[in-house]
């Protein structure tokens, strides 16, 4: 349904999670933080700074002597790496011709070679241009290296997965949010996105704006929106908040959700209206700007792992939590 081949993961080289550049052979160009700055990145042609041209990423000098420049990212909690996309966006001239990914266990920055792995080995890559490499891996990591060979400039790094919570006996007792990102929830898929990306749903904190939330385009066919999103664990859903901040003339009429205990894992977005949704909570109404708490609305108390988040007929969402305790698989 999204063409993005990572479109169902977490993002987890933001910021907001956590994550940052700890280490780079050289900035000398532009720094090590803005390689992953979760905007797209600008190209302003007549900007300059004291050491030349402004690029809106992470650069290096031009390389004279031997080796290769690299730069050491800390994911903010430990993920399973589905992906990485590494943008070359406005380096045109100045990208390097080739690439590879490291990752790390090391719960502080590596010390040693043989704590690294090798995630993509070494790759071609293009300048002005997205470049996706796919990970077939289960392991938790903490710290990517990404290698430039032997110099140049990247725009972006983006880092798809999902946040690898271990949950421990205790937990069973307390209520957590069943869908935050930190928990390991995530969103697979929704009908639209025109707006705003449907991950923004489970972000920490409140949005900043009407661009830190999921909104679709104006409706103007029969039906209405939706998106399905996983919960970190199987639990049963006890009150769900619904916050429409910054959404005041677009934000939803109502809204209902709906659940199910998927067999599969990760179900194709094509099979997801086969599935045998129940509902939780019925059509509800909304307003704008504000969040929005629902329990005594909840009509089933079931174990679920996905859940269908039904908006009337079209809008603005910032943040869904949805609070409940663990159920065992």
């Amino acid at each position: 349904m999204h063409d993005h081949p990572f479109a169902e993961w977490i993002n987890l080289a933001q910021p907001r999670l956590g994550a940052s550049v700890v280490y780079a052979t050289d900035e000398f160009f532009a720094a090590k933080e803005r390689l992953i700055k979760p905007e797209a990145p600008l190209f302003i042609p007549d900007k300059y700074d004291h050491h030349g041209k402004w690029m809106d990423g992470w650069e290096s000098r031009r390389k004279r002597g031997p080796g290769h420049d690299y730069c050491i990212l800390q994911l903010g909690t430990p993920g399973i790496i589905k992906g990485f996309e590494v943008d070359n966006s406005h380096f045109t001239g100045n990208y390097p011709p080739s690439i590879s990914i490291d990752g790390s266990l090391t719960e502080s920055p590596p010390s040693n070679e043989d704590d690294w792995t090798e995630l993509v080995a070494k790759q071609a890559v293009q300048g002005d241009q997205q470049h996706c490499f796919a990970v077939f891996d289960e392991t938790p990591w903490n710290y990517l290296r990404l290698h430039l060979y032997p110099d140049g400039g990247v725009a972006r790094l983006r880092v798809f997965g999902q946040v690898a919570r271990q949950w421990c006996s205790s937990d069973f007792q307390t209520e957590h949010d069943l869908v935050a990102i930190e928990n390991g929830g995530r969103a697979i898929c929704c009908n639209d996105m025109h707006y705003g990306h449907m991950s923004n749903l489970l972000a920490p904190g409140r949005g900043i704006n009407m661009g830190d939330g999921w909104e679709t385009r104006r409706r103007r066919e029969p039906g209405n929106d939706w998106v399905v999103l996983a919960l970190g664990h199987t639990g049963v859903i006890e009150r769900i908040e619904i916050d429409t901040a910054h959404f005041k003339g677009n934000y939803p009429e109502s809204c209902s959700l709906e659940g199910v205990l998927a067999v599969d894992d990760n179900p194709d977005c094509g099979d997801i209206h086969g599935l045998p949704w129940q509902t939780l909570m019925p059509k509800a109404n909304l307003g704008p700007d504000q969040v929005h708490t629902f329990s005594r609305e909840i009509t089933h108390h079931i174990p679920v792992n996905r859940v269908r988040l039904n908006i009337f007929p079209d809008g603005g969402i910032s943040r869904v939590r949805l609070f409940g305790r663990l159920h065992e698989t």
